[in-house]
């Protein structure tokens, strides 16, 4: 398919006729993309919070049950590093 070529008219504009280009959204208000950005932010926040809470309670509760388990209180604790060799008899 073959298109005309567009004409242009090529009109001068003066000082005089100039005016400012108006916004399309009134000033202060987000975007829309902007708004669900903030949403997405907000509650991955609240649910980040959340599971740190529940991770935390649930180790609390774990210690706790260690804690009433125990025979004894422990009055100091060591631990070492062992490396053991094998080694076979010399020729």
């Amino acid at each position: 398919m073959l298109h005309e070529p567009e004409v242009l008219d090529g009109v001068p504009v003066l000082a005089g006729e100039v005016r400012g280009v108006e916004p399309l959204r009134p000033a202060g208000a987000l975007a829309p993309v902007a708004v669900q950005t903030v949403a997405v932010v907000g509650v991955s926040v609240m649910a980040g919070a959340a599971a740190v809470v529940i991770v935390h309670r649930r180790k609390a509760r774990r210690l706790a049950r260690r804690r009433r388990r125990m025979i004894a209180p422990v009055i100091a604790s060591r631990s070492f590093l062992v490396d053991v060799h094998v080694l076979g008899e010399r020729k």
